[in-house]
């Protein structure tokens, strides 16, 4: 088959969705074109049509609704005339993804600050859980001398 295509088995080991899936994104109308059929009625894909999955893997990774895939995929199959749009959608995914990396950076500074007191806090055979707060120490009085 490597000559006339990539059957649906070829397909889902070479991008890792199941052959279930494969059949759900075609019926759902996520594929970029049309899936051809060899004289059995078995599905026959090309390597563009696995390329775009490729994408799809990666859209669905980062969080993309599969309404916006969709969407993508009916934009390319329509053809020249409609980059404006496809560009709004994944510009509109860039904030998004975007968004999402700004809150994992600070996230990961918080851990990191985290693992770092714990690291100096078991190095230094502390004892105790380092983030509960410890009641302060009464402060010292101080004597005044009238003199």
């Amino acid at each position: 088959m490597a000559d006339s295509g990539l059957s649906i088995g070829q397909v889902a080991q070479r991008t890792g969705l199941s052959v279930h899936t494969l059949r759900l994104y075609e019926r759902e109308g996520l594929l970029a074109g049309e899936v051809r059929r060899d004289g059995s009625g078995r599905r026959v894909y090309s390597a563009w049509d696995v390329e775009w999955l490729a994408n799809c893997v990666k859209f669905r990774a980062s969080g993309m609704p599969l309404t916006t895939i969709g969407r993508l995929a009916q934009l390319v199959r329509e053809g020249s005339g409609n980059e404006a749009e496809r560009l709004k959608l994944l510009r509109e995914h860039q904030r998004h993804i975007t968004d999402q990396l700004t809150q994992l950076h600070d996230t990961l500074e918080l851990i990191d600050g985290k693992v770092t007191s714990y690291e100096r806090h078991l190095a230094a055979g502390a004892s105790g859980d380092p983030w509960q707060q410890q009641p302060r120490p009464a402060p010292e009085e101080r004597t005044h001398r009238v003199g």
